[in-house]
């Protein structure tokens, strides 16, 4: 029986009642034929019998699809201990959108269907609408649909405010941005079960931090056969909560279906037939929902469980109790003690864990010192501000143990009740983040809740201990994928992490991540940009998002709106859009203040004032837009209180890159980052090499690189449309191209040619044009001191110019003479 004060709540990837986590094991009903009423579920004893069997074989969830069923329905719902998907159809009304001639008021028609059964315990959700036409969303567009959709789930929340709401989508209108729902849900008939894990792969992250049903899944005997059948949904359900699904809907439950004012006799979807006698694929949804998520007889790996902690008295209760709660059968817990000095050690030593206590020397020591301990074929972090869900584990094992994949991560969801501060900071920028390459294979996962194969983490030597608060991660993912392994991402793997809940602790945990920024471009510079800014591959996922001015994304359609999946494709974060979000940007700003200040001196500098404008508007653009698109869980708030948080948010999106940079600063600012042990005379050079000893070109060219990694320089490679092979940065003004030929001559003789020249970005020459035309300027108009002030800073552009460019040429002969020695040797 479900308790009547019991209703489900939406937390992270996961329904729950009360502390209880909710598997929605769930069968569709309908539709009927109704009667001379109208009424579809007008016979009260077949609802009875119905769900009376359904309540026999494990069911606890029925999706009505199309109409409000009677109260009396959720009655008998409630006696079987059933919860209700409650359809609320706002597909058919969509129309009105165009036809607005005699439209009813779809809002409070949808109010007044809620308010019939509003607060009822047997409602799991109500379900806005089933799949809108893709026609008819291309015509209005995607954002008319999205508003309308929005204004009927405040007309919902307005009449039941706990209430769970959701609109079921299918792949052909899946572009759809829904952030506001609760839940998400989706109908996919996929025949191919590998097709089918992959696109579930795809709508876990559509689905962000909120739980994934599968509203509709199921196959047709009458097709198919009853075995086929069978088959098919015993895969479909154990797949679907495999990937983290929160529950699924098997339609249907019979046979017997009305539709368009007609019986579908050409369709066999159902468990039962008309006559409701079950057919085998109802034995196959009762076995395979009786195991979910995972069956109870497979063989676990050892996985060892590491939490590092400095004075992490404050949270690692939590931390703690959640290890306590771990729903898996084969795992050990080491705690690793960096030296804590506010009783750490006595709070661990309460729960029985293990415990390695050592001198302070950083994250990365202490996870490598977990790592030595640990017994698992399998080695988890976990950070002692964070606590995991009961299942954590067992998703990770599960997707180690299904793939090749040498490290997995899984999502980071702050938890409720941390306060509004922390909401902020959850929607800042800098928070810990996933990088997806794919749908499931990531780039970088997050340090608060990763997984390794320990043979893999020893194999690279586990942790960089230079990483002593952050960063650690980061090198760890790069490391392991530069030896040709990869990672992938758990979306059910949940750990909940808790945010800074101070400005000032925010300013401090990224400052560090400012050092961490510079540690790591010194070590991957091929992974930055000229203007130090990370060259992710992939996509990146989280709260925190910064909003893109001149975003702008593309759905595929297909010709004529005909594609089944119809995807939503934006842009790669290009440089020149990322800049105003740089740390470096501070300084373009502080620059243009001092020329403005030179105004005094020469007031025609006054002009400057426009662009200092709109360098300090860039970034506040950002920050405004960012904040206006974030959501605070605990919400919503009354309008006052919501204008402060965004306000607060505003401003962290403002502090973020200004903490990184005092962070860099410790160890160099990006356009200083590197020197060159020597300088040549950055002109257009040619060499060539005769050689005996005959090389393939792209090997050579391969050592070449190699020598100048070494030397620590920054390459970049010549694309397929480019007359040049090699390019070394020298910084963010300057750096230096190679082009080479070989002729072979027989007898393994070879003649290998080498061109170099020096190149200046796009802003060494527009700044030294601007600065030139300034410094002319003060000289027609004789301000002498203005002159001297701007020539002075063109001076200094000038030869940081030159010697990005000497330095990168000095890099690439130094490297070719090196080729030249290896080759007479």
């Amino acid at each position: 029986m479900i308790p009547k004060t019991a209703r489900p709540t939406a937390l992270g990837k996961f329904i729950y009642v009360r502390n209880t986590k909710l598997w929605i094991r769930g069968v569709t009903y309908g539709a009927f034929r109704p009667n001379d009423k109208g009424a579809e579920y007008h016979d009260l004893k077949t609802v009875d019998r119905d769900f009376t069997q359904m309540a026999a074989v494990g069911l606890n969830a029925v999706r009505i699809p199309h109409t409000m069923p009677p109260r009396s329905l959720l009655d008998i719902a409630l006696k079987h201990g059933l919860r209700v998907m409650v359809g609320l159809s706002a597909e058919q009304y969509v129309g009105y959108l165009l036809d607005k001639k005699d439209a009813p008021d779809v809002a409070e028609v949808v109010r007044s269907k809620v308010r019939a059964c509003a607060g009822h315990p047997a409602i799991l959700c109500y379900a806005l609408g089933n799949e809108i036409s893709p026609s008819l969303v291309r015509w209005l567009g995607h954002r008319r649909v999205e508003q309308y959709l929005k204004r009927l789930y405040h007309a919902i929340k307005s009449e039941d405010r706990e209430g769970l709401i959701t609109y079921v989508n299918y792949p052909t209108t899946e572009y759809l941005d829904l952030s506001f729902l609760d839940l998400i849900c989706f109908n996919v008939y996929l025949e191919s079960q590998e097709r089918y894990t992959a696109y579930l792969a795809r709508l876990q992250n559509i689905a962000g931090d909120r739980p994934l049903i599968m509203s509709e899944i199921g196959m047709d005997s009458l097709r198919n056969g009853e075995e086929g059948q069978a088959h098919a949904i015993d895969w479909q359900i154990r797949s679907a909560f495999a990937a983290g699904c929160a529950g699924a809907f098997v339609f249907s439950w019979t046979d017997e279906w009305h539709r368009a004012g007609a019986e579908v006799g050409d369709w066999a979807f159902g468990l039962t037939d008309k006559a409701r006698q079950p057919k085998t694929a109802l034995t196959s949804a009762r076995e395979a929902y009786a195991e979910v998520p995972f069956p109870r007889e497979l063989s676990w790996p050892l996985i060892s469980v590491i939490v590092c902690t400095y004075n992490g008295s404050k949270t690692i209760r939590d931390c703690l109790e959640g290890l306590l709660a771990l729903e898996y059968p084969n795992y050990e817990v080491i705690i690793v003690d960096d030296g804590s000095t506010d009783g750490t050690r006595e709070i661990v030593k309460q729960y029985g864990f293990r415990v390695i206590s050592t001198a302070n020397r950083g994250l990365s020591s202490a996870r490598n010192t977990g790592l030595e301990a640990a017994s698992g074929e399998i080695v988890a972090y976990l950070d002692d501000d964070a606590f995991p869900d009961p299942h954590w584990l067992t998703f990770l094992a599960s997707s180690f143990m299904n793939t090749r994949h040498v490290g997995f991560g899984g999502p980071n969801i702050p938890p409720l009740g941390d306060g509004p501060i922390a909401e902020c900071v959850a929607a800042a920028p800098g928070g810990p983040i996933h990088v997806l390459v794919s749908d499931q294979e990531a780039e970088h996962i997050p340090g608060c809740n990763m997984a390794f194969r320990k043979d893999a983490l020893k194999a690279v030597g586990g942790f960089d201990s230079q990483f002593r608060i952050a960063g650690d991660d980061v090198d760890l993912c790069w490391s392991l994928q530069q030896r040709g392994w990869t990672l992938g991402f758990s979306p059910a793997a949940v750990v909940w992490h808790h945010r800074r809940n101070s400005v000032q602790a925010y300013w401090r945990q990224q400052v560090n991540y400012g050092k961490a920024e510079a540690l790591l471009e010194r070590k991957w510079p091929e992974k930055y940009n000229a203007a130090g800014h990370p060259t992710w591959s992939g996509r990146v996922y989280g709260n925190g998002h910064v909003f893109m001015l001149g975003w702008s994304s593309r759905i595929y359609h297909g010709v004529w709106g005909s594609a089944p999946f119809q995807s939503l494709y934006e842009p790669a974060e290009g440089m020149l859009r990322a800049l105003p979000l740089m740390p470096e940007w501070y300084l373009v700003i502080f620059g243009l203040c001092a020329l403005v200040a030179l105004g005094f001196l020469w007031p025609p500098l006054t002009f400057v004032l426009p662009l200092l404008t709109l360098a300090i508007t860039a970034p506040v653009a950002h920050a405004t837009l960012s904040a206006a698109r974030a959501s605070f869980p605990s919400g919503p708030y009354d309008k006052i209180t919501d204008y402060k948080l965004r306000a607060l948010t505003a401003f962290l999106h403002l502090l973020q890159p200004l903490a990184r940079l005092f962070g860099r600063i410790q160890y160099g600012l990006t356009p200083w980052r590197r020197e060159a042990p020597g300088l040549v005379w950055p002109w257009p050079k040619r060499f060539a090499i005769w050689t005996e000893r005959w090389r393939d070109p792209i090997e050579r060219l391969q050592d070449i690189e190699a020598s100048l990694r070494t030397s620590g320089a920054t390459i970049v490679h010549g694309g397929e449309y480019d007359r040049w092979d090699l390019g070394v940065r020298g910084g963010i003004l300057g750096g230096a191209r190679l082009l080479m030929a070989a002729e072979d001559h027989g007898a393994g003789k070879q003649f290998v040619r080498f061109r170099s020249w020096p190149i200046c970005s796009h802003g060494a020459i527009g700044s030294l044009l601007a600065l030139a035309a300034i410094t002319g300027g003060t000289i027609m108009e004789q301000a002498w001191s203005a002159c001297a002030v701007i020539g002075f800073i063109a001076g200094l552009v000038g030869i940081r110019t030159f010697q990005e460019c000497a330095g990168a040429t000095a890099d690439i002969l130094r490297s070719i003479t090196q080729m030249e020695i290896e080759d007479r040797e």
